[in-house]
């Protein structure tokens, strides 16, 4: 960062001024060194920064050792196409016929078939295609993506003047194609390479020859680099074929068809397909101009590999994982966004200004930034890019404009590089440029900005996308894609994909910030099929506007007396979902409206208009369109069977409980002694992030309960009393002064509320000392709400932190000892939890998912073993709030789903050894920091830093220990891979949330039918409560006399064992219902050690090792006895 120290070359070189006779050991660096230390701070924000780049930039490019055996097969090959012999000009039919016979009697491996395009050749077709050797050829490519790039330049000679007409360019193109893959397939060709077809964007008008060398060690074996060798045939600039023919204005295309979906569109502009045809001509071109870029640019060579780097971390290109529709050979985009910023652009007549040129003076991250912030920046919808050229443009701006969604034409004056790459997708591009930006420019100490723009690959659908949907295309039936469609883009495929976009950006409108779709790249496939196969999987990515994107109704136009194109429009999109609606003032406007029941169903209205439009525009039906919504909503939803006896539930009925309680007790001044101040709740379930929503129980309902599930959850608050001077200057006397306010509390509440019902209860933990708060208020309301109050008194921390500051023998270490753990309580109880729970709340308001996302990753953490015991929900919420409050608002999650997969990932990828800062209360005073929660000896390794608790242990003092937080990050990466599952539409979400039992040495099982919270368990098995319920008679007992909230002897126990077995073993227990627990032996014990009075573990005699002489006496942990202890400790709660 800026102003930390830096040392320079001369400081790390040694002491060179001492080997001269000088005195000093180092030497100031020179000016030229100062000027350069300060460029690196205010360039790069600090020099490890730049140190990061320098390292990543020699590893994204080949290494001159490796490229020996690829240079001698290049040069093979090259010899090879050379010299192959010509093909007299055929029939395209007779020819393909007579390739694919020619391969079946050279007994090849696989038949070769012409990947001839639509509208593919007739018998009646007056036109033939012929070979000739390559009149050029040319090594192009891409390290970043272990691409090389031959283009083969076929001669003038094979093509006529009209060959751009209705696909016979491609034609001919394709049979070239196919004479190279049989020639160097043929094994008397000693290539020694296997040859696949592959063709982007699954176009098959852009098929390319794919080479793979095989495993054997000759002097050409390439195939440990990892490399894919490309054959890509060109046209040369002498060739008949007209570029004038090939202007965005032209019609090419005139195919005559009985359809009556294309009538009237003989004469309709091809700009689609003229721009595919156009790419002929540019490889050669584009290579010049790189080259002259990085001769003119010194910063140009290493920018554009950060730019393809960047690009390539997001799919927008080739890859492995899912690319964005569009973006797949997307290479030359890259090189002439640099050179816009080089160079500058041309002015075409529009209302915005020419932009300026920065000049060959920027450095590489210069021009990357820059890069970056045009892309964030350009409305690619609106302004049309025309980069500088020397001879001006081939075609005029105003060919452009409206015959393709977005305009960027190089310098070479002809090409469009955003044809056919649909509007939605150049809206995410601008959008990842965005949030790179500001995770560049984030003066933060969270995060670290190389590895997030660099290293990170943020292909994760889960946790890019806020929804994301798996559509199968392979049944579609769209009632409205011409022939001329499918022959503009190339593929039956590749029309649905440009409809679809359009249709669903309009759809979903303002809902969404960016709408794109996803496919898996284009797969390579065997010489004998011609034609690609899909991809027909494509993926619906939706970034949703927190704002907008959950409202119940889209407004259309007014009503007019006669019907507006507008209002048909209207209709026309939305079909039998559109109706006329008037509104409370007064309008009458066509409109949709999404009928929903519950907060669950709203979220998922924009799947939903997904769904609708798929539907309606392209006969896809609901069975081939996957979500993953609705699973999610099941994880944090209670049995139906059980639910169906509560009288309320919800988190607002819950706050609307706590209100009424809260009025009810401050109206009592007369009844109590001090008057109330304060009311405040610390309990989730009223900061929305408990895992299920709260539940009451009406008092005649709780007999109808079986026992497994009559658990209800206590609400817990703190009380305030007025300040008085009359509370006692004893520890122990202040909590028997809580008990006495406390039965005036609940004596008072009784007589003043019919049928509320309410007792005081002691609550001290074995350990802990009796000067700590141990009395709470149970109230249980005629509603059936359950709370717990405690009472709060300031002078506590005073009295405390006067024991902890006298002198030292003033007091014993036990009572110094139980004094740092009353302070820690109180501290944690009464300071941090009130502040800790208001600025959760106020984090839920302000992110609509956060809530949801808490709730979705401690049922993770519960379902795993690992909630409670080892991680508390309060550092779950502090997590939580790092992906939410610790980032951009462009990177917030706006859907559980999708904060949930960003903490798995945060998890993941978490260093925890070196904690983590969270700007918890942004601009807010989270008041009072005093009180460090840093405890010596403390086994937590987590440090949650916030504003509030710089130390970062207040939530994780105790826990989670080494073996924990290992734990923690192992289920991370096995759900982060699981979550991986989505791009194979694999994903299932109630198994991502099944824990495996394998690792643990012992596991121990409950009976289900006692455990009050059995009905929590995300497998729960119905039949367990029936079969209760039907055995338990007790509707003649009273009902809050059979309700017990808050208690849960499972919880108990756990505890219980826990204290006890401290130094033997370790437990993990899901306290959310969980029916087993696990235990692993402590391992410092598992092996034979010396015996020693007050070993602190049940052991037994070591056996004695044979041909050893006196030993001293050796223990061995006695497992047996420890199991049958616990057995017996579980007495009634474990299966026999």
């Amino acid at each position: 960062m800026p102003g930390e120290e830096v040392r320079s070359d001369f400081y790390t070189n040694g002491p060179r001024d001492a080997a001269r006779g000088h005195g000093n050991a180092y030497r100031p660096p020179t000016g030229v060194e100062v000027r350069t230390i300060k460029a690196a701070q205010d360039l790069f924000m600090s020099n490890s920064f730049k140190l990061q780049i320098d390292a990543l930039l020699p590893n994204i490019r080949p290494k001159t050792t490796r490229n020996q055996r690829l240079d001698r097969f290049l040069l093979s090959l090259h010899a090879h196409l050379a010299s192959l012999p010509p093909i007299e000009p055929q029939h395209p039919l007779a020819a393909a016929r007579v390739l694919s016979e020619a391969s079946s009697l050279a007994m090849s491996s696989q038949t070769i078939s012409v990947p001839y395009p639509l509208p593919t050749p007739t018998e009646d077709a007056n036109w033939k295609v012929a070979f000739e050797k390559p009149a050029n050829i040319a090594i192009v490519g891409s390290w970043i993506n272990n691409l090389v790039v031959k283009l083969v330049e076929m001669p003038s000679g094979l093509f006529q003047e009209k060959d751009y007409m209705n696909g016979r360019f491609f034609h001919k193109r394709a049979f070239y194609l196919a004479v190279i893959a049989k020639r160097v397939s043929d094994p008397s060709s000693k290539l020694n390479v296997d040859a696949f077809y592959e063709s982007k964007r699954g176009d098959p008008r852009l098929t390319m020859l794919i080479l793979q060398f095989k495993h054997e060690d000759t002097p050409t074996d390439f195939s440990k680099m990892n490399i894919v060798i490309r054959i890509i045939p060109t046209l040369s600039p002498s060739s008949p074929i007209r570029l004038s023919r090939l202007s965005p204005t032209r019609s090419n295309l005139h195919v005559h068809v009985s359809e009556s979906a294309d009538s009237g569109r003989d004469n309709l502009a091809t700009p689609l397909y003229n721009a595919v045809l156009m790419l002929a001509f540019s490889p050669r071109r584009d290579v010049l101009s790189v080259n002259i870029l990085k001769n003119d640019t010194p910063g140009y060579r290493d920018a554009l590999a950060l730019l393809r780097v960047w690009a390539y971390q997001r799919g927008y290109g080739e890859g492995r994982r899912t690319c964005i529709r569009g973006f797949e050979g997307s290479g030359p985009l890259w090189n002439s966004v640099l050179e816009l910023l080089i160079r500058g652009d041309e002015h075409h007549g529009t209302t915005n200004p020419k932009r300026r040129p920065f000049g060959n003076g920027l450095s590489s991250y210069q021009l990357f930034k820059a890069a970056l912030n045009f892309l964030s920046q350009h409305d690619f919808a609106r302004e049309p890019v025309f980069v500088k050229s020397k001879s001006g443009h081939l075609f005029p701006p105003e060919d452009y404009l409206g015959r393709y969604e977005s305009v960027f034409v190089t310098s070479s004056s002809d090409i469009n590089l955003l044809a056919g790459v649909p509007l939605t997708s150049i809206e995410m591009l601008k959008h990842d440029a965005r949030v790179t930006l500001e995770v560049l420019d984030r003066d933060t100490p969270t995060g670290d900005p190389f590895t997030e723009a660099f290293l990170t690959d943020h292909r994760d659908l889960t946790s890019r996308f806020d929804v994301v949907l798996l559509v199968d295309l392979s049944s579609a039936a769209p009632a409205r894609i011409s022939m001329h469609d499918i022959l503009e883009n190339g593929s039956f495929l590749g029309a649905i994909l440009a409809s679809l976009s359009i249709c669903l950006r309009r759809a979903l409108g303002s809902r969404v910030k960016v709408v794109t779709l996803l496919h898996a790249p284009s797969q390579s496939r065997p010489l004998s099929q011609g034609l690609p196969s899909g991809p027909y999987t494509v993926f619906v990515g939706l970034i949703l506007d927190q704002e907008r994107a959950f409202r119940l109704v889209d407004h259309g136009p007014a009503i007019t007396e006669t019907p507006s194109p507008m209002a048909e429009a209207f209709r026309d999109l939305w079909g039998n979902k559109a109706e006329l609606r008037r509104f409370q003032d007064g309008s009458i406007t066509e409109s949709v409206v999404w009928d929903v029941q519950n907060t669950d169903e709203r979220s998922h209205i924009p799947a939903m208009i997904v769904r609708h439009i798929l539907s309606r525009h392209f006969g896809v039906h609901s069975d081939a369109v996957s979500s993953w919504q609705s699973e999610f909503d099941a994880i944090l939803r209670l049995p139906t069977t059980v639910t169906s006896h509560y009288r309320a539930s919800g988190f607002k009925a819950a706050l609307m409980a706590f209100q009424k309680l809260a009025t009810t007790i401050k109206g009592l001044d007369k009844e109590l002694p001090l008057a109330v101040v304060s009311v405040n709740p610390i309990t989730p379930e009223l900061r929305y992030t408990s895992v299920f929503t709260p539940i009451s129980v009406s008092r005649g309902a709780v007999s109808a309960l079986p026992l497994c599930s009559r658990y209800i959850p206590l609400i817990s608050l703190n009380l305030e009393f007025e300040k008085s001077a009359r509370w006692p200057d004893d520890l122990a006397a202040i909590q028997k002064m809580k008990l006495a306010f406390l039965e005036r509390l609940a004596q008072a509440l009784t007589k003043a509320v019919a049928g509320l019902h309410a007792r005081v209860a002691i609550v001290l933990p074995a350990g802990v000392p009796l000067i700590v708060d141990h009395a709470q208020l149970e109230i249980i309301t005629p509603e059936g709400w359950a709370f717990a109050l405690r009472i709060w008194h300031d002078r506590e921390a005073t009295l405390i932190d006067r024991i902890l500051h006298a002198p030292p023998a003033a007091y014993s270490p036990h009572d110094l000892e139980n004094a740092r753990k009353a302070r820690r309580i109180h501290t944690q109880c009464f300071i941090a939890l009130p502040r800790h729970h208001r600025v959760i709340t106020a984090l839920h308001h302000r992110f609509t998912a956060f809530g949801g996302t808490v709730r979705l990753v401690k049922r993770w953490l519960a379902a795993h073993w690992l909630l409670r015991l080892h991680v508390s929900e309060e550092a779950v919420e502090v997590l939580c709030a790092a992906v939410f409050a610790g980032v951009s608002h462009t990177q917030v999650p706006n859907t559980r789903e999708r904060g949930f997969a960003c903490v798995i990932r945060l998890l993941r990828d978490w260093d925890w050894p070196h904690g983590m800062t969270i700007p918890l209360y942004g601009d807010s005073d989270p008041g009072s920091s005093e009180h460090s929660s840093m405890v010596p000896g403390a086994k937590g390794v987590w440090a949650l830093k916030t504003e509030a608790d710089p130390d970062g242990r207040m939530w994780t003092v105790d826990a989670p220990d080494v073996v924990a937080a290992h734990r923690v990050r192992a289920l991370a990466q096995a759900a982060h891979d699981y979550l991986h599952g989505v791009e194979f539409g694999v994903l299932d979400v109630p198994g991502m949330f099944v824990h495996p039992e394998d690792d643990y040495d012992f596991v121990v099982k409950f009976q289900p039918a006692v455990l009050p919270r059995y009905y929590q368990n995300v497998t729960a098995d119905p039949s367990v409560w029936e079969r209760v319920r039907n055995s338990e008679n007790s509707s003649s007992m009273d009902g809050w006399a059979l309700l017990r909230p808050g208690f849960d002897p499972a919880e108990e126990y756990l505890d219980d064992l826990t204290r006890v077995y401290a130094d033997t073993a370790k437990f993990f227990y899901d306290p959310l219902g969980g029916d087993r627990f696990g235990g692993i032996w402590d391992p410092s014990i598992s092996k034979p050690t010396q015996f020693r009075v007050m070993n602190h573990f049940s052991s037994l005699p070591a056996p004695k090792r044979e041909g050893k002489g006196k030993e001293p006496d050796l223990v061995v942990l006695n497992e047996n006895a420890v199991l049958t202890e616990i057995v017996r400790m579980g007495d009634g709660l474990l299966l026999s």
